[in-house]
């Protein structure tokens, strides 16, 4: 399998303070994060609603991470400033483009 996906969505009309937390991979933890990357979105189509996307090589690194006290303190905190519970979208990754080579030829 090419990795895991985490599409973690929620509402919020607090984002600021949201995004004044940083993130699990800007504390000083006791093991280090697993994930390969992370990206913060807003829906355009929806304001108030955000998407966070958590890349990892592994079901089982997102295990890993989701095991950390640092990714639970995150979570409790960030979930305390949103409008509603959030959703969790756990996803494995079938097959990824790049699209480098698209029209090369």
């Amino acid at each position: 399998m090419a990795g895991f996906v985490q599409i973690i969505e929620f509402k919020t009309s607090r984002i600021e303070e949201i995004e004044a937390l940083g993130g699990p991979s800007t504390t000083e933890g006791s093991r280090p994060a697993t994930f390969r990357r992370i990206i913060a979105t807003a829906d355009r189509d929806h304001p108030g609603t955000y998407f966070t996307i958590v890349e990892f090589d592994s079901f089982e690194s997102a295990m890993e991470n989701s095991g950390r006290p640092e990714t639970s303190e995150f979570a409790a905190k960030m979930a305390s400033l949103c409008d509603g519970p959030l959703t969790f979208h756990n996803l494995d990754v079938m097959r990824e483009d790049t699209g480098e080579g698209a029209g090369n030829g």
